[in-house]
């Protein structure tokens, strides 16, 4: 399922990685990785930053509307 994929995971879970044919990367515990359309993070800090990347790889365009002036 990894084979040749660079993804990162919460550390404990490394070795798995690694079993899959994945390449564990050891990241900042709120960064994300991605892997073509593969998106990683190792715990939940990174979720924001995950949840970013994600979008970005289904090609969504998240836009805010403007907060009226007072």
């Amino acid at each position: 399922m990894l084979q040749g994929k660079s993804c990162t995971a919460y550390p404990a879970c490394s070795p798995d990685v690694r079993v899959a044919g994945g390449i564990y990367v050891q990241i900042a515990v709120d960064e994300a990785i991605v892997d073509g359309n593969l998106v990683t993070a190792p715990a939940w800090p990174a979720h924001s930053r995950w949840l970013a990347e994600f979008l970005k790889v289904l090609g969504t365009k998240v836009e805010h509307p403007e907060v009226a002036k007072v």
